[in-house]
């Protein structure tokens, strides 16, 4: 029968269709019945809610006070300020909920579906295969697995959007279209993860194999520059200051690059690939005592440092069996998708780690050291293997395909017994006996449909396979405990919750002119680590992989604080009961365990204990300093400040250790108030005799910016963390302001 040159496509039926499957697997959270868990909740939610209140309160979103002490939101690559949905979100919303934010997820996943049937569409692949393949990208392996870890997700989603319009570009010679295909990959960009770092280099493949594909390479190669360099344009115009901001402050944070022994402890391990046809094989869905993958002691010392769902790679058993045979019947090298089959090969063996030799070669690309872990490339990988099944779905619906042979039977009989032997010998749980059994199920429901394709009628054939792909993720990739809690789980983190432990906190917490009391949670579990972003309490600790190096080294501060031993007590802060916490002003400390039991130095009664509620001891140190003082002297900071800490001797209100030049003595100190505070300003008055060293205790940073009665004065860092000016004899105002843009172009020319 003679093939068409392009199959039949109907994009608005298409598009409806995609929209219902992805209303009707979306629905749980849509629904607002469960939310999207951890890191998205414990760690974006709140970051949402920060720059929601700082967009609507007029507060400054680019620097937050509340965790660190102080950190600059605007240069997080964890923050949201550069995540198009939510700033979005968060412009239009002053309080955003938790099911508004899974919307927002669940609307670029939506997206990202759209783009890839667009992509099959000017493809002129059938609409069919491109329906199969935008449920898979959306509700398969990663995207559905790991969806809590948003920016990710996002990233995966721009991808097919610069993709689709990449490939219009270079079609059409369209500056037009190259000037959009920049501003999506820009938008991809801007989630500054690993993710996007490996799509920006499959965009690059794309354009290297549009120009090396058959003859005519010189003309396709010229009349790609036009569009390319205009895109290159937008796209650079939009992420530069981003990224510049976020190179600086990893410059000055804990976390620079990684090493590639540490990164390999982030690899894919190889037992994983049979989850390409068992799903929840591991039982990564939990509960998480049942769970029995790899790395768990079920299979001793793998080296690796993966949560149980960073390597499910399941997007349905119909992919499975069409993915087999398009490779096994050779069409995946045909020239048309060949780039797609190349690319997850190569990401697949990226994500294997340092179970390949290549790890070494990839650590040679540009950004890969800073980042951790190769399973990321799993979202990569789900992408590109979705797009191939849907090929191989557009290859069987135009009769030139049978997915259903007795090869692919044998192909997935193979992988249930590599199941069997798994179960058997690793002495799994019971449980895992129920998943295999679910799974075998799946793939011979999914193996008899495509064996019966060529008796099904052509009309009903795409709509079969779609309702089979959706029942298979709605039960294998169902709402989890890796994906999917109620959520009150997280009504600590509602702006109106009625949680005894913060209750008290706002009501204790005094901010005056001279004092803004900090607190400490720590070991109070996972979700409450940036609760402080919520409820505007301004903590000593937080949840974030990157923060000052500097703060890190002196206070101690872990990437994470939900458990009470991850509180880590350096020789500058060797105890609550230090002259740093006093600095400070560490007034509360919050811990789900007695204090003794996290601080062994800690002396008996050093801290008060003033309250004791469900949730957390609550303790006050008494000696913690105002936010503000004046001193009469400084001396230089100590060259090993973080291994030595403090001398015994010193008083932080006499003394103010700097660095830079020591100004002479003066004869008294002075009074300092605060005249007003917000995220991004603080105006202190100060009155002395003949002048003096005004201490703000807030987390210093270089784009911090100082002026004294109009005149720029240097921020200096005192005491390694926090900030100090000198101020002159008699009445003084000084203005903070934090000029991250001056800041930035400052630290890169070394004008001031």
């Amino acid at each position: 029968m003679q093939v068409p040159a392009r199959a039949p496509f109907n994009l608005p039926a298409t598009a409806g269709l995609f929209v219902l499957a992805w209303a009707i697997l979306a629905f749980p959270w849509l629904s607002g019945g469960v939310t999207i868990p951890w890191d998205a909740k414990a760690h974006w939610y709140p970051h949402l809610g920060f720059v929601a209140r700082a967009i609507h309160g007029s507060g400054g979103a680019f620097w937050t006070p509340n965790i660190f002490a102080g950190s600059p939101e605007i240069a997080d690559p964890q923050s949201v300020l550069f995540s198009a949905p939510l700033l979005a979100l968060a412009l239009f919303d002053p309080a955003p909920s938790l099911a508004a934010m899974d919307r927002a997820v669940f609307a670029m996943l939506l997206v990202g579906g759209m783009a890839v049937i667009l992509i099959f569409r000017d493809r002129g692949w059938h609409w069919g295969g491109a329906l199969v393949a935008a449920i898979a990208f959306a509700f398969g392996a990663a995207a559905s697995w790991r969806i809590q870890h948003v920016n990710q997700v996002f990233s995966l989603c721009w991808w097919p959007v610069a993709w689709w319009l990449l490939a219009r570009a270079l079609d059409r010679s369209s500056i037009a279209y190259g000037i959009a295909a920049g501003i999506a990959a820009g938008l991809m960009v801007l989630g500054r993860d690993q993710v996007a770092l490996l799509l920006t280099y499959l965009l690059a493949a794309h354009v290297a194999a549009r120009w090396l594909a058959g003859p005519g390479r010189k003309a396709r190669f010229r009349a790609s520059l036009a569009p390319l360099g205009a895109g290159a344009v937008a796209g650079l115009a939009l992420i530069a200051v981003p990224v510049i901001l976020t190179a600086l402050w990893g410059e000055q944070s804990n976390r620079v690059a990684i090493d590639l022994e540490g990164a390999g402890r982030g690899s894919l391990h190889p037992g994983a690939l049979l989850t390409l046809a068992i799903g929840n094989l591991y039982g990564a869905a939990g509960p998480l005592a049942q769970y029995w993958g790899p790395p768990s002691p079920t299979w001793g010392d793998t080296g690796l440092f993966l949560a149980r769902n960073m390597g499910v790679l399941y997007a349905g058993a119909l992919p499975f069996f069409l993915v087999f045979a398009v490779i096994g019947s050779g069409a995946a090298l045909a020239a048309e998708i060949r780039y797609v089959t190349i690319a997850l090969a190569v990401m697949l063996v990226f994500a294997l780690g340092w179970y390949t030799p290549a790890l070494q070669l990839f650590w040679h690309l540009p950004g890969i050291s800073l980042f951790r872990r190769p399973a990321d490339a799993v979202f990569v990988i789900g992408g590109l293997y979705s797009v191939l099944a849907g090929y191989g779905a557009h290859l069987l619906l135009t009769g030139r395909l049978r997915a259903g042979g007795i090869a692919s039977a044998g192909f997935a009989a193979l992988f249930v017994a590599a199941a069997i032997l798994a179960i058997v010998g690793k002495a799994a749980p019971v449980s895992a006996w129920a998943h295999l059994a679910i799974g075998a199920a799946t793939l011979a429901l999914s193996w008899i449909a495509l064996a019966a394709a060529p008796k099904i009628k052509p009309g009903l054939l795409p709509l079969a396979l779609a309702a089979i792909l959706v029942v298979d993720l709605a039960v294998t990739n169902a709402p989890s405990e890796s994906t999917a809690l109620p959520p009150d789980t997280y009504d600590v983190l509602q702006s109106a919750t009625g949680n005894a432990t913060v209750a008290l906190l706002k009501a204790g917490q005094v901010r005056d002119a001279t004092r803004r009391d900090r607190v400490e949670l720590i070991g109070l579990g996972y979700f409450w680590q940036n609760a402080a972003m919520v409820h505007g309490f301004e903590d000593t600790l937080g949840f974030n992989p990157v923060r000052s190096s500097a703060y890190a080294a002196l206070v101690g501060a872990e990437d994470i604080a939900s458990l009470p031993e991850q509180r880590r007590f350096p020789p500058a802060f060797p105890s609550y009961r230090s002259t740093l916490a006093d600095i400070i002003g560490l007034r509360f400390i919050v811990s789900g365990v007695p204090a003794g039991e996290i601080d062994k130095r800690l002396p008996p009664l050093a801290l008060t204990l003033v309250a004791r509620t469900n949730d957390a001891y609550i303790y006050e140190n008494p000696r913690a300093l105002p936010r503000v003082w004046v001193a009469p002297a400084a001396e230089p900071t100590p060259a090993r400040l973080a291994e030595t800490g403090f001398r015994l001797d010193l008083d932080p209100r006499d003394i103010v250790p700097i660095e830079g030049p020591v100004p002479p003595r003066r004869s008294a100190g002075g009074t300092a108030r605060i005249v007003s505070y917000a995220n991004a300003a603080v105006v202190v008055e100060t009155e002395t005799r003949d002048g003096g060293i005004l201490v703000l205790a807030d987390a210093w940073h270089p784009w911090w910016v100082a002026r004294i009665d109009g005149r720029d004065a240097p921020v200096r860092r005192a005491f390694g963390v926090v900030r100090a000016v000198e101020v002159p004899a008699g009445k003084a105002t000084v203005h903070f302001t934090f000029e991250p843009f001056a800041g930035a172009l400052a630290q890169i020319t070394g004008w001031r």
